[in-house]
């Protein structure tokens, strides 16, 4: 028989032993003569494991704490020295959640490859949107690592919550720092949290000043929060946040808009490869990953797995599909998938608009002076300023003001003002000719309200709202001005019904514009904004009409502006119009010319393609509009420049073209006539091996002991507080289903990880509402959005994950007492021991999770769950408070374990299959990656010792749960008349050759 692992086997004050150094959560630890109960484990090159642990005994109760193994000693109790104790609660019910409690604290091991929490969240069952998840979790990627590519609006945002909530469940999401830009932080925060639940921590400048008053001054902030949100400003451009990163490891990072990443050397490329080594899960997001260069790819993939890529100039879609996901809505799964879930968007709808006899005489200046048509020179020496004085023009008289202006100031420093005075005097011309337009000069003002009041609607008796884009600032405010008496509002409501935001606002400015108009019941109408909303910002909510002051040069950033109201969630068919400035100047080259032409090859590219990124295959608004002004200039039409091929393409023998062929055509997606309707009823496949490659389909198989959170959640309340309606002052409502209570002080300080503002404008410190109705919780998340005093909802979904939930079953755990099990009397002919056993890798993680039911003849069953409800263990069992001497019972318990490890070892080899093929097929890749300097050399050794430390080391982790015993008042079968509805009594394996004379009924009995 293998001997059991003794305390001081699995405890050590030396840094060394980290095989035997490993603490399940769940699991009870003694250290400083204190108890607590282990949250997570995790090795650190210099201190032993790290443990994050919670009191358990009353001097330290509910109180966090940090451990680590080198520095203090930390002892795991000896599952040989288990004390078997009485239960006398009402049906078991102590005994059945603490078995419960220990079932959910448990992660699930890494060889779970299906989804476990998908249809526990609070959104809609898409396919599609878990299919990252999935990818995440296949085993083709050595660890959780993936860009999620999707065009706008598909839900990345809850395909990233759905990832996250699965690693959590494993055991691999305790510590989470989501990076994304500064105007869409609430709003990520938000989802997460009322979808997820989820809490991150904010840390934008109002969050990092409360950091500050809150640690002591040098305090590395993100060891005091263990799930953070902050944007990605913050932290580029403050060295010491980059500092305390560096100092940190994580369990998953997620970084938004990750196309900001690829430029190297920037301060984005450098806080991305702070992160990505410091982390196991990595999740990237960009609705535009790509910027045409096949080596700045690479080094974004690289991120994610730096031996994917072996050439960074010649790769191909298949090389990075385990890396990689990227749909489009008209992709089949999408299509079909989303049928009446997300309204079918209108046609561009261009409104031309006849420039003014003013705006001519600007057309005029423009056509004869910056841009001749007869090929005659510009006036000015920097060819593409013309155009950037052109796009002024085209936005506002106030653009072309501003614009003006700022070219004046800089022809004036110049040294030799003789080589510039031509230019400084047509400025000066342009200058008086814009001097006195005002608002009744312009007509695309005079356009624009006519299209708001008399086709949109908006209005001061009217609810209609609608969204404004401008690239220009200067724009913007102007409209801000004269807008809302042009509409009909006065006095208070003209204030109040048009909001603007652009990039110079603070984060907390841009939040609060967003949120804002989201809000139903708020006053605003018009959100006046420039492309800093064009990422990201769900506009959707309230709004479905969308207005182009000025189109921009640049099919992405059409795309990416119409996307904020055509996206996943939007009710009514998107409307998209488009202000065209029209001139009847030979030569002028007016809103016709460019403006309205992108229009249409968008429209064109998102009904033909899903997306128009690829036209012409530049990948970036910036780079798009540049390299059609070049091509202005050159003499070439629009479509002429659209059509051309892109720099580089002529080299066919880079093996590129395809690449990005397969890249724009949608990666990953699979179609809808390949989907199974098993998928997402959330059942197995017998002919799973037929699916797609390295995805594990149909749903985990949680073990539960109770049939739902709900009823574990209400057995737990009785079980701890049975006076919970004076002390909690709880409320329950039988029909809505909504829980209402005062949080006690431990929860209250629990709930410190919950957003700042949800706990302050809900007070939730004072009065929770839950509720595991999902129909409620929708309807308070839909009322939330149409308050005008917080978009947070009242009432939160109870998940899995919920803080709520968290407590009550750590609450359960500590009901018993330091390492002990209880004794149940059940329908089993002879003592059966519940254990657990738990095998993992250097790393800490669960690798094997095994639930047993162990018998002292050696038999074994390893569905605990099955063999507990066989058993008759349930809410409708007795407890008829037979107490039996534990001491017989006990004396068995080092056969008990050495069986149970037996037959962990027995199997282990089959078991860790599944994780052994993957990890050998990636050190198989990584042999023939050819590294020519020292520094690649030690990269590729770092990535192979990653990959062993994936396996499966050490001995199992072993614990026991439980007895179930015999009912003593139950005669042998042979001595009774038995009911034929009674079910016999359970047996593991071959039954015990003689039940009267076993050895466990020698025990005396008491009442």
């Amino acid at each position: 028989m293998t001997p059991v692992q003794t305390s001081a086997e699995l405890s050590g004050a030396t840094a060394d032993r980290t095989v035997q150094e490993q603490y399940p959560a769940g699991a009870q630890v003694l250290v400083r003569d204190e108890e607590w109960l282990v949250r997570s484990s995790v090795p650190t090159t210099d201190d032993g494991t790290k443990l994050e642990v919670v009191g358990v005994s009353e001097f330290v109760r509910d109180q966090e704490a940090v451990f680590f193994s080198g520095l203090d000693r930390i002892e795991l109790l000896d599952p040989r020295d288990t004390q078997l104790v009485r239960d006398d609660s009402p049906n078991y019910r102590r005994s059945r959640l603490f078995l419960e409690a220990v079932l959910r604290r448990t992660a699930l091991p890494q060889s779970e490859r299906r989804l476990a929490l998908a249809d526990s969240f609070l959104l809609d069952s898409l396919p599609y949107q878990r299919r990252p998840a999935e990818l995440a979790l296949s085993g083709a990627n050595l660890r959780p690592r993936l860009l999620i590519a999707d065009v706008v609006g598909l839900g990345k945002t809850l395909e990233i919550g759905l990832t996250l909530a699965e690693l959590i469940r494993r055991g691999r999401g305790e510590r989470i720092l989501v990076v994304t830009p500064q105007h869409v932080l609430e709003q990520f925060q938000q989802e997460l949290w009322t979808r997820f639940s989820i809490p991150l921590v904010r840390l934008d400048s109002v969050g990092i000043e409360r950091i500050q008053r809150e640690i002591p001054a040098g305090r590395n902030p993100f060891t005091s929060f263990k799930r953070v949100i902050v944007s990605i400003d913050t932290l580029k451009n403050a060295d010491q946040y980059r500092h305390h990163l560096e100092q940190i490891r994580w369990d998953a990072v997620v970084i938004d808009e990750s196309h900001n990443l690829i430029n190297r050397g920037s301060l984005r490329n450098q806080l991305a490869q702070i992160l990505a080594p410091r982390t196991d899960a990595l999740i990237l997001a960009s609705a535009t990953p790509h910027n045409g260069d096949a080596r700045s790819f690479a080094e974004l993939i690289g991120l994610l797995d730096p031996a994917a890529i072996r050439d960074p100039e010649n790769y191909h879609a298949d090389d990075i599909r385990h890396l990689f996901i990227r749909r489009t809505k008209i992709s089949p799964e999408v299509r079909e998938q989303m049928k009446g879930q997300w309204a079918d968007r209108g046609p561009s709808q261009s409104v031309r608009c006849a420039a003014t006899p003013a705006e001519e005489k600007i057309f005029e200046e423009l056509a004869s002076v910056w841009l001749p048509h007869d090929g005659s020179p510009s006036v000015s020496s920097v060819p593409l300023f013309p155009y950037t004085l052109l796009k002024s023009f085209l936005s506002s008289h106030a653009a072309l003001r501003a614009t003006v202006s700022a070219r004046v100031k800089t022809l004036e420093k110049k040294d030799d003002p003789r080589a510039t005075a031509a230019e400084l005097t047509a400025l000066g011309r342009l200058s008086e000719l814009a001097a006195d337009l005002t608002e009744s000069d312009s007509a695309k003002f005079s356009a624009l309200v006519r299209q708001l009041k008399e086709e949109i609607g908006v209005g001061p008796t009217s609810d209609a709202r609608v969204v404004v884009f401008s690239e220009r600032v200067q724009t913007l405010e102007w409209l801000a001005r004269v807008l809302p008496a042009a509409l009909g509002f006065k006095g208070r409501a003209a204030r109040d019904c048009v909001r603007v935001m652009h990039g110079g606002l603070s984060d907390e400015q841009q939040m609060a514009r967003v949120e804002e108009f989201g809000l139903a019941d708020t006053p605003v109408r018009v959100l006046l904004t420039g492309d800093v909303a064009s990422e990201g910002v769900n506009l959707h909510r309230q709004c479905h009409q969308l207005v182009h002051y000025d189109v921009p040069w640049s099919l992405i950033r059409i795309e990416q502006r119409n996307g904020r109201i055509d996206r996943y969630g939007q009710a009514r068919p998107p409307q998209f119009r488009a202000l065209i400035l029209t001139s009847e100047v030979e030569g002028a080259k007016d809103d016709t010319v460019v403006a309205e032409r992108l229009l249409g090859r968008e429209d064109e590219a998102h009904r033909s393609l899903g997306t128009a990124e690829a036209v012409t295959g530049l990948y970036r608004a910036e780079v798009e509009e540049k390299s059609l002004i070049q091509d202005l200039l050159r003499g070439k039409t629009v479509d002429e420049s659209l059509d051309s091929r892109r720099p580089g393409a002529d080299d066919v023998d880079t093996g590129m073209d395809d690449f990005l062929a397969d890249f724009f055509g949608p990666v990953g997606e699979e179609p809808a006539d390949q989907a199974d309707p098993a998928d997402s009823a959330g059942t197995s496949r017998p002919d799973a091996a037929s699916a797609a490659p390295g995805r594990a389909t149909g749903s985990a198989v949680l073990p539960r002991l109770f049939d739902s959170t709900a009823h574990f959640l209400d057995e737990a309340l009785g079980e701890v507080y049975p006076d919970a309606h004076t002390r909690l002052e709880l409320d329950r409502d039988p029909q809505s289903g909504l829980l209402s209570f005062q949080p006690p002080a431990d929860l209250v300080h629990r709930l410190k990880a919950l957003p700042m503002d949800y706990l302050r404008e809900q007070r939730l410190r004072e009065r929770l509402l839950v509720t595991f109705n999902r129909r409620l919780a929708e309807h308070s998340l839909q009322r939330a959005r149409e308050s005008s005093t917080s978009s947070w909802p009242e009432i939160s979904l109870l998940t899995d994950l919920h803080p709520v939930v968290e407590w009550l079953t750590d609450k359960v755990l500590v009901r018993l007492g330091r390492q002990e099990a209880p004794m149940i009397t059940a329908n089993v002919a002879e003592p059966i021991y519940l254990v657990q056993g738990v095998y993992s890798n250097k790393l800490g993680k669960p690798t094997v999770v095994k639930w047993m039911g162990v018998t002292r003849r050696g038999a074994v069953d390893d569905d605990m769950v099955s063999l507990l409800r066989r058993c008759g263990v349930d809410p409708s069992m007795a407890n008829k408070r037979h107490y039996r001497d534990p001491e017989p019972l006990r004396e068995a318990l080092p056969d008990i374990l050495g069986t149970a490890e037996a037959f962990l070892d027995e199997h282990r080899d089959a078991w860790d299959e599944p994780l052994r093929e993957p990890i050998a097929e990636y050190k198989s890749r990584l042999a023939t990656w050819h590294q020519p300097t020292l520094a690649g050399e030690r990269a590729k050794e770092r990535l192979a010792d990653l990959a062993d430390s994936l396996l499966t080391t050490g001995r199992p982790l072993l614990r026991v749960l439980a007895v179930l015993l015999p009912d003593p008042d139950r005669k042998p079968d042979a001595a009774r008349k038995r009911d034929p509805d009674e079910p016999p009594p359970v047996v593991l394996g071959p039954p015990p050759l003689s039940v009267p004379a076993a050895w466990w009924l020698s025990a005396p009995v008491t009442r």
